[in-house]
């Protein structure tokens, strides 16, 4: 994990979707798993849950670079809910995912290419119905500065939305910042320039962290 900027996204808090097409409903269940075992257990949880649903079908991806994926039709026609849900995680980009799709058969057929839309869109609902961050490769950040230039600081980390997670009022003004690897050395000139050159900008330490 140390190649320059390497980022992916994490669920920060799972979310439900809805959708509905000819009279089928499609529910999506969206879960942060950490590994194979957990997301089995999500699944068989939501298929007790919804356990009178025609399919719950599931798709997940573990790992910072998906290294392991599963799909499941769950008795939809092969190809035609697993593998569209699991192409829609994988797009995304998220990791550390499982998702369920649960149908309520409606009464129509869909044909193959409307199952395929319908739990495409069902996922992509569910999606936007959760919380995701970015996992970032970057740096912890102690940056030093006097009264006079700490609000040319303040707007810039505000135009770069960064906030300090520590600071102190003292002397002069210290901030921990963390900044992605990619912004660092863009941002450490501009606030040079806006300071005149006053600021200390020291590296701490190498880290990953979530942006959101």
């Amino acid at each position: 994990m140390s190649e320059q900027g390497f980022s992916y996204r994490v669920l920060l808090e799972g979310g439900e979707g809805e959708i509905v097409e000819k009279k089928s409903r499609f529910i999506a269940t969206v879960r942060k798993v950490e590994s194979e075992e957990e997301a089995v257990l999500f699944i068989e949880e939501m298929k007790k849950k919804y356990w009178d649903a025609r399919h719950n079908c599931s798709a997940f991806v573990i790992g910072t670079r998906g290294e392991l994926s599963r799909c499941s039709d769950d008795g939809e026609p092969s190809g035609t809910a697993g593998r569209p849900m699991l192409e829609v995680l994988l797009g995304d980009g998220v990791r550390n995912v499982a998702v369920v799709v649960t149908r309520y058969f409606g009464g129509v057929l869909l044909g193959t290419g409307g199952l395929v839309r319908a739990y495409t869109q069902a996922v992509q609902a569910g999606l936007s119905a959760s919380k995701i961050g970015e996992m970032c490769q970057g740096y912890e950040i102690l940056l030093k500065i006097d009264y006079n230039g700490i609000g040319k600081v303040l707007y810039l980390l505000g135009q770069h939305g960064i906030e300090a997670f520590e600071s102190d009022y003292g002397v002069d003004v210290s901030l921990k910042i963390r900044v992605r690897s990619q912004d660092a050395e863009g941002l450490e000139k501009e606030m040079v320039e806006a300071t005149s050159g006053k600021i200390q900008w020291e590296k701490l330490s190498d880290i990953y962290f979530i942006h959101k």
